[in-house]
């Protein structure tokens, strides 16, 4: 299976559209569709119906194979590239929105040590971290999520990247301090929130999805969800009623009620992701953020 193929067809099953998808990728409409006819050729179905634009069900099943090949391949490529690559110019790094959190102190530290390093920092979602970093795209990444407290955070199985524990927290339900739960005793379970009403912010939050796992559960469903990663519209949204999230106990501010999440046992935790390391002032940030926990 020919992965410049692949990739063209992950790209028109996002876009829902073969002009849309050549723009992003930059080819012709016709280059596009023939790339999609071979694919289809090679594997004796169709991939994707043409009114409108969407998979069929092979094409359902191709997708779910797709991002961790193309990841796979785009880690491949980045690791054997920096066997030959001066060290970059810049340090970039990437940090999902909570995680930002660890970097302030590690960077001064570089900075002390290495003056004239350049820094850039993307902030963005945690599998957006995770993909750039298997690519290449950044070199140091920073990323959240909750895991049981004796377990790494699970983040993919098609790569394997270096992780390191950088920080964990307690976690909590946040909700208005005026919530009928909001003095629920020691805690509360997620048992005992099956019908509340849910802000689902996969990108800052606990993700809904996680939570059900972790619950073995389908009960915990989003009455609001929200795609961003701005913390401080997730906590205006949980103080204007909107719903509750579980978030680390340390971001939720004084305006807020904090209920102590008990059952499942789950921890919030920051990790540090990186690939093959050659720039010393990239192994003093990972050394610096290694240290803190």
């Amino acid at each position: 299976m020919d992965p410049h193929l692949l990739r063209t067809f992950v790209t028109v099953a996002e876009c829902g559209s073969f002009s849309a998808a050549a723009s992003r990728l930059g080819y012709t409409q016709s280059a596009v569709s023939q790339h999609i006819a071979a694919l289809e050729s090679d594997l004796g179905t169709p991939l994707l119906r043409r009114r409108p634009v969407v998979p069929t069900a092979a094409g359902e099943r191709l997708l779910e194979h797709a991002g961790p090949i193309l990841l796979r391949l785009d880690a491949a490529r980045a690791d054997v590239r920096r066997t030959v690559a001066d060290p970059p110019s810049t340090l970039t790094l990437a940090a999902s929105p909570l995680a930002t959190r660890s970097l302030a102190t590690a960077l001064a530290e570089v900075r002390r040590a290495y003056p004239g390093t350049e820094t850039s920092l993307t902030v963005c979602g945690r599998d957006q971290v995770v993909a750039g970093i298997a690519a290449g795209t950044f070199t140091l990444g920073l990323v959240d999520g909750i895991a049981t407290p004796t377990d790494p955070l699970n983040l993919t199985n098609a790569v394997q990247l270096r992780t390191t524990s950088v920080a964990h927290d307690a976690l909590v339900v946040a909700l208005p301090t005026t919530h009928p739960l909001a003095r629920s005793g020691p805690g509360l379970s997620l048992g005992d929130l099956a019908d509340a009403r849910w802000i689902d912010a996969p990108d800052i939050a606990a993700p809904l999805a996680t939570l059900r796992a972790a619950a073995g559960s389908d009960a915990l469903r989003p009455a609001f969800t929200y795609y961003g990663t701005d913390l401080h519209t997730l906590l205006t949204l949980i103080s204007s009623g909107h719903g509750l999230a579980v978030l680390p106990r340390s971001v939720v501010t004084p305006d807020l009620a904090a209920v102590s999440l008990t059952s499942p046992r789950l921890v919030h935790r920051t990790e540090l992701l990186h690939g093959h390391l050659s720039d010393p002032a990239a192994e003093a940030v990972a050394s610096a953020l290694s240290d803190r926990e």
